[in-house]
């Protein structure tokens, strides 16, 4: 496994070749650093509400009064330079302005830029070898303050790594929940195939 440094990355980006790296739109060649490239925040995001549901419920136990994922979520859409308000304990998603297209033989480890984590977001995900999107962000405001993000702004920021084999992404069934979207999606672990096993050995207990 090899971490991409500056040089691959612009070498990978400026070729024609269909299984390289793809990063659109670059608005500025500085958000090449020396290991990573910045990412900025993108226009969409799924809030996290409060509900009178006590909780959010993976396994159904009833499904005709499950209320679903997506009912403890509210959309909303901000224009380029505008605020949104990350307060604190909320979990807001999200995605890069950018779209992404990994090779297949590289993955991306995806961290919040340093000034940000200062302020308290977190942020630590991953996109599998052959990704292609909007890379997902999955805010989280860890601290005592609301905070000001500013759509367009470079909140995170993306590591590259070469693997010595290829992976294809859309190869694995169980990776193709969150493949080629360009705005956030919800969380689909209640489709996980697992819990079907689950379900039944639940329902078999005496």
């Amino acid at each position: 496994m090899q971490l991409l440094n500056k040089k691959d990355i612009e070498v990978s980006l400026a070729s024609s070749h269909p299984n390289t790296l793809f990063i659109d739109p670059l608005l500025d060649q500085e958000q090449i650093g020396n290991v990573t490239v910045d990412l900025r925040l993108g226009y969409d995001f799924f809030v996290s509400i409060l509900t009178r549901k006590p909780f959010i419920e993976v396994l159904a136990t009833d499904p005709k009064n499950n209320r679903g994922i997506a009912s403890f979520f509210q959309e909303t859409r901000r224009d380029i330079s505008d605020r949104f308000i990350l307060y604190p304990n909320q979990v807001v998603l999200t995605t890069t302005l950018e779209y992404v297209s990994l090779p297949s033989n590289v993955y991306a480890d995806v961290l919040t830029r340093s000034s940000y984590t200062r302020l308290g977001i977190h942020l630590n995900t991953m996109i599998q070898p052959g990704f292609r999107g909007c890379v997902p962000l999955e805010l989280v405001n860890h601290g005592n303050n609301a905070i000001e993000l500013v759509v367009g702004s470079k909140i995170c920021q993306v590591r590259l790594f070469k693997l010595a084999e290829e992976s294809p992404y859309h190869e694995s069934s169980d990776s193709r929940k969150y493949f080629g979207d360009v705005r956030p999606v919800l969380s689909k672990a209640e489709s996980d195939k697992d819990l079907d096993i689950l379900s039944k050995i639940q329902t078999a207990k005496p």
